[in-house]
């Protein structure tokens, strides 16, 4: 699977603060085998995050994870430049992520991570916590490759797979 991230974080982009939330996709990545191809960080500006999210989708990624931007602060944009990019939302991935976030922290309620669709290339926004990474990705990872492949073409039946139906 062709993986890029996508860090949005004014201090990680001016080299003042490493980006270890970006370190966290790629570590959890790794651990199954997936293999982060690019890999960008930029302010917390929506055009520059569309711009960044418009450009890794053309170069044929099939999913892309961004990180940080997704709070209520006045800089956070990362939900909206998705918005601005995307061509059909997929909202079940957020849902599921604030679910699960629920388990850690109250305050996961507070996400505005969303998950759509530009051509064939899946997004998603992560929060910018290492933490919130891990919890997060964990929560859609087994998702993750069967949507993939669905954008793809790869998969035509999308029956549940303990369902009897022929």
């Amino acid at each position: 699977m062709r993986v890029g991230v996508l860090t949005a974080s004014d201090r990680s982009a001016a080299g003042v603060r490493p980006d270890r939330s970006g370190e966290v996709v790629g570590e959890v990545l790794a651990a199954v085998g997936w293999t982060v191809e690019e890999y960008r960080v930029v302010p917390d500006e929506r055009e520059r995050i569309a711009d960044a999210l418009r450009e890794m989708a053309a170069s044929g990624l099939a999913l892309i994870l961004t990180s940080g931007g997704t709070g209520l602060g006045p800089r956070d944009v990362t939900p909206e430049a998705t918005a601005d990019v995307i061509d059909r939302p997929v909202p079940g991935l957020g849902e599921l992520m604030r679910q699960a976030g629920r388990q850690f922290t109250p305050r996961a309620t507070l996400s505005r991570a969303i998950a759509g669709i530009r051509g064939r290339t899946l997004i998603v926004n992560l929060p910018g916590s290492p933490r919130g990474v891990h919890e997060n990705l964990g929560a859609i990872l087994e998702v993750l490759p069967h949507a993939v492949e669905v954008l793809a073409g790869e998969v035509t039946d999308c029956a549940r797979p303990d369902s009897t139906a022929k």
